[in-house]
């Protein structure tokens, strides 16, 4: 029950405070004795989500639910033998573009912060390729290119995919009218910037990186290392992934300012993480979440 119990909800997870080797261990004991063994534990995964999915969809009125993140790429494995029987939409994006948009959202564009945080295009373009290359009886695969370009026909077809009736919301969803259960975001700092699919960050990233002599080398070290038939079923060429840059080159680049709340909490973040190495300041937070847990406690 311990993993269970500390899926964040009840408790975080900080450094596992439990012995998650010794309960791994004892969990597939205790399943390997169970009478349908994996399936039974199967099943018990499955009824857990199903549980909260359904009760999500019943409140809304609404006969499908859509769970979206990319950490779910990490784990297809998991969720195609939990759910083999579910729609499962692959949304792809030029690498360096998601790159670039990594360190820009979350890092003040920096790229090597991010970088140093978590190579993100290592661990996600094969992750999603092998996806790409087994992918499970109901699949579906969309660049972020065709969406944005052409948001109606990319809609339609997802639509007739899924067996729903397509509406304009769906394109439209900030627009007065829509359902406000579509501006929602949990950790995108964009999700109400804008009110339909745009164009507008097709080239941006090009700019950026062109002009930015680390971000570009930087990305070229991250782009050597990939695999280009996992690039290829992404749906673009490896020895074409850099023509943006080389076409905007020169351009002169001014990264926007962005004061939006999120990004401002973002980085002051950045700028007292690394003062946590040092004991005295590292002792101030470790006492500073003593006495907030205590004065939140019920």
């Amino acid at each position: 029950m311990t993993p269970l119990a500390h899926l964040g909800y009840f408790y975080n997870v900080d450094k596992a405070p439990y012995d998650h080797i010794n309960a791994a261990e004892a969990e597939r004991q205790f399943v390997a004795d169970l009478p349908g063994g994996e399936a039974d534990y199967i099943k018990a995964c499955r009824a857990y989500s199903d549980t909260l999915y359904q009760a999500m969809a019943e409140k809304l009125g609404r006969p499908i639910f859509l769970d979206k993140t990319p950490a779910y790429a990490l784990i297809h494995d998991f969720l195609t033998t939990i759910y083999p029987d579910a729609y499962y939409l692959v949304l792809t994006r030029q690498p360096l573009a998601i790159f670039h948009s990594y360190a820009d959202s979350f890092f003040n564009g920096d790229y090597t912060a991010a970088l140093n945080y978590n190579n993100i295009l290592a661990r996600y373009v094969p992750a999603i390729a092998k996806l790409l290359k087994n992918p499970p009886k109901n699949m579906l695969h969309i660049t972020y290119e065709d969406l944005v370009k052409a948001p109606e026909e990319a809609l339609r077809k997802i639509t007739a995919w899924l067996g729903i009736n397509y509406c304009q919301e769906m394109v439209n969803y900030g627009h007065k009218g829509a359902s406000s259960d579509l501006q929602k975001g949990y950790g995108d700092p964009n999700i109400s910037k804008d009110s339909r699919p745009n164009t507008k960050s097709l080239s941006g990233w090009a700019k950026a990186l062109a002009t930015s002599e680390t971000g570009f080398k930087l990305a070229q070290e991250v782009i050597r290392g990939l695999d280009k038939d996992d690039i290829a079923l992404w749906g673009y060429q490896k020895d074409h992934l850099f023509d943006p840059c080389v076409a905007v080159k020169g351009v002169k680049y001014k990264p926007k300012k962005h004061l939006d709340a999120y990004r401002c909490k973002r980085r002051i973040f950045l700028k007292i993480k690394p003062f946590a190495k040092y004991k005295a300041f590292n002792n101030l937070l470790r006492h500073i979440r003593y006495y907030s847990d205590v004065l939140l406690r019920d």
